[in-house]
């Protein structure tokens, strides 16, 4: 018979507590390790610097792929945490462009870290699609508030503006441009999502 700690772990036993502050820390570690160092980076470095042995990463991650499947997971829905508290920013405008411009600004690491995912034969699994698409949400919700609030124009959806969000986050990161350049990039973006200026006639 089961008990209700089996039954909410899915028939498994609870990890302990210093097994989930391990698996915490090899998280941690490995999110700056390969967010730096993309598929060079190596399971035995997140090991070393997690001060744990390589059995210990293998035994809460089986593979290279399901460890940085987990890193992207961890990263989506930090990501949308910070999305849904500013729903309840005084500014819905400014809460929006800031987190637009939060996001291309964190997209080198999360670029690495997906590119050394299909490095080593891995994809985005169940598990990282639908942190993803809970952060692809939150986005969706920040641009809603943004439009009532008459921040940002109300003839553009979620769909194009995710899609600039993506192309302006590859763009700077893969090049390193300067960051000065990257503001001005994003700022021509906002222009183009902010309200249409009615001329006046003479």
């Amino acid at each position: 018979m089961s008990t209700p700690g089996n039954r909410e772990t899915g028939g498994r036993r609870p990890q302990r507590a210093d097994a989930r502050s391990n698996r915490e820390r090899i998280l941690n570690v490995a999110e700056e390790v390969f967010g730096k160092g993309g598929e060079s980076a190596s399971t035995e470095e997140v090991a070393r610097l997690a001060n744990v042995g390589i059995a210990t990463v293998f035994r809460h991650f089986p593979t290279k792929a399901a460890l940085l499947e987990a890193v992207l997971v961890q990263r989506f829905d930090r990501l949308r945490e910070q999305a849904e508290t500013l729903l309840h920013a005084t500014d819905p405008g400014t809460a929006f462009f800031d987190f637009f411009r939060h996001l291309v600004a964190d997209a080198t690491g999360k670029i690495a870290i997906t590119e050394a995912l299909l490095e080593v034969g891995g994809d985005h699994g169940s598990d990282a699609a639908q942190a993803s698409d809970g952060l692809r949400r939150a986005v969706g919700a920040l641009l809603q508030q943004a439009q009532r609030a008459g921040a940002v124009r109300n003839d553009v959806e979620l769909p194009e503006v995710y899609a600039l969000l993506v192309a302006t986050s590859r763009a700077s990161a893969p090049a390193h441009v300067e960051e000065e350049v990257r503001d001005r990039m994003l700022a021509i973006v906002f222009d183009g999502l902010a309200p249409r200026r009615t001329s006046r006639r003479r």
